[in-house]
């Protein structure tokens, strides 16, 4: 879409929200969460270049690098459903 729109993506990540609403619960509690905001991701340089699957996968990395490197958090190149579908079931 940004593609396409022409216009910069701002990364933003959420900070406390495992506070919030932790694993397992149900009901969140009610607490201040935080957001922290970076610098635009300019991509004026794939123009014209919005339907190359390669050049949106670029663009997805870069996204998910920026929000990693915000967060300070390790990137796992894998989907949430396979860890999801990995993960011992609850009685």
């Amino acid at each position: 879409m940004a593609l396409e729109a022409k216009v910069p993506v701002i990364p933003l990540i959420m900070v406390d929200t495992d506070t919030a609403m932790p694993i397992g619960r149900t009901v969140p509690r009610i607490v201040r969460v935080g957001i922290v905001i970076g610098e635009p991701l300019d991509f004026s340089r794939y123009e014209g270049m919005e339907n190359d699957r390669y050049i949106l996968r670029s663009v997805t990395d870069e996204i998910m690098v920026a929000l990693q490197r915000l967060g300070e958090q390790e990137y796992d190149d894998v989907y949430a459903s396979s860890v999801k579908d990995r993960m011992p079931q609850r009685p």
